[in-house]
């Protein structure tokens, strides 16, 4: 089985609500996602996959979705405020935790036809979390 993996760095904020610790203020990660893919068989080009449109297909995502936005609970009570301010909000079903970000990233991938099995998101250089199948 040949694997590769490549490494995408981005920013985002966020804050958890039903958390007791710091995190459940508003803050900002400098974070690294590391997209694993997986294959039995190369391409033409002996590649699982390029890295070149591996990063171009994940960052435009991020780009898109995540850098430098806000990931927010729809539950949370100064959406609404941050909205209105202009901010650069996502909202989402879920607590914006690294673990939930990693499962996003990992989702979109795979829907873009790669055979992602593992995405992992360092939220800080000791504080990783990640999705993998099965």
């Amino acid at each position: 089985m040949y694997q590769v993996s490549k490494s995408v760095s981005f920013c985002y904020g966020h804050r958890l609500i039903n958390y007791p610790g710091k995190c459940r203020h508003l803050h900002g990660h400098n974070a690294r996602a590391v997209i694993t893919l997986e294959s039995d068989v190369l391409d033409e080009r002996g590649m699982v996959k390029d890295f070149t449109d591996l990063k171009q297909l994940v960052w435009g995502w991020l780009d898109r979705e995540i850098d430098h936005t806000l990931l927010l609970h729809r539950d949370d009570p100064v959406l609404p405020v941050l909205e209105g301010a202009g901010e650069r909000v996502k909202v989402v079903d879920f607590n914006p935790t690294a673990e939930h970000i990693a499962r996003m990233i990992f989702e979109y991938v795979a829907g873009e036809g790669y055979p992602v099995t593992e995405v992992t998101v360092w939220e800080t250089e000791t504080s990783r979390a990640s999705w993998r199948v099965g």
